[in-house]
């Protein structure tokens, strides 16, 4: 039955039946009659069949909302039951959305002392990305904001609040500021994030808030892209206090805080929402508790879900 599930998940995630094989290890007349085989159990039918993948029914949309669960506790007890024979082992997948990746490195370096049997992957996603991989069994854990939209069933540890800065340039309209206004800031030449990244959907709010009219003349998925942008000096951005305390500004360059109003969010980990966690997640969980208490003591610890 597991692998039926397994061929089910492939399928959602790939929406393809070649892909899915692939990302399987099968042919796919294989998973196609593991999938029906499934379907013969369950007395429904789960795939909207044609020459192509058209989308699961009703019954099937249900039959992957178990499928994951059933999956992903499977997977969790394996990984518990050889914790117990070799320690902390794995490999943990971790997705981050962009503003948040320069810190990563402030748990994953701590994880690794302890436990240097772990490998991992970092990967950049949007908010959105990340909560679709947790359903999906795609990632491990995930790094976004926990308090601005939707998270979905999981658990969270809050680590640090996000305040955000003007970069621009020292000889540029506003370099000489101590600080700016939201308004102030949508008349710059700004290079943002693109739409699909929620740091992006927040700065336009407050641009639009204040009065401006959010007009980028640069978009990218990169952090790294609008840093390189802001440091030509012809370019501003509005980034974390986090990302200059991390990555450093050159000396042409100045991090402005940005007020009426000066907003927070929080960002932190989540893990999908399972009692026991697997032992990797919960070392994980552990460290970020860990590096919240380094970075701010008035972060709530603990875990919501």
């Amino acid at each position: 039955m597991l692998d039926k599930l397994d061929f089910l998940l492939a399928l959602a995630q790939e929406r393809h039946f070649g892909r899915a094989a692939e990302a399987c290890g099968v042919t796919q007349p294989t998973l196609s009659a593991g999938v029906k085989q499934l379907e013969d159990t369950l007395g429904v039918r789960l795939v909207e069949r044609g020459s192509r993948f058209h989308g699961f029914t009703a019954e099937g949309e249900r039959t992957l909302e178990w499928a994951r669960r059933i999956v992903g506790d499977a997977r969790a007890m394996r990984q518990d039951i050889d914790a117990l024979k070799r320690g902390v082992v794995g490999h943990l997948r971790i997705a981050v959305i962009p503003t948040a990746l320069p810190m990563v490195a402030q748990l994953t370096t701590p994880y690794r002392a302890r436990h240097p049997d772990v490998r991992f992957t970092i990967l950049s996603r949007t908010s959105v990305e990340i909560g679709a991989a947790l359903d999906n069994l795609e990632i491990d854990a995930g790094i976004t904001y926990l308090d601005n939209e939707p998270l979905g069933r999981v658990s969270a540890v809050p680590i640090w609040r996000e305040g955000y800065r003007l970069f621009t340039a020292t000889d540029g309209v506003f370099g000489d500021r101590d600080q700016v206004t939201w308004r102030d800031v949508g008349r710059l030449p700004l290079a943002l994030l693109t739409p699909d990244m929620q740091n992006r959907r927040i700065v336009e709010g407050l641009l639009r808030d204040s009065g401006a009219a959010p007009a980028p003349t640069l978009q990218s998925d990169s952090t790294v892209v609008l840093f390189a942008h802001v440091r030509t000096g012809a370019w501003a951005s509005v980034m974390p206090q986090t990302f200059v305390e991390t990555m450093g500004l050159p000396p042409n360059i100045r991090s402005i805080p940005i007020v009426d109003p000066e907003v927070v969010h929080t960002v932190g980990l989540v893990v999908p929402h399972r009692d026991p966690m697997t032992p990797a997640t919960k070392v994980l969980a552990a460290e970020a508790k860990a590096l919240a208490a380094r970075l701010d003591p008035t972060v709530r610890l603990g875990e919501s879900d």
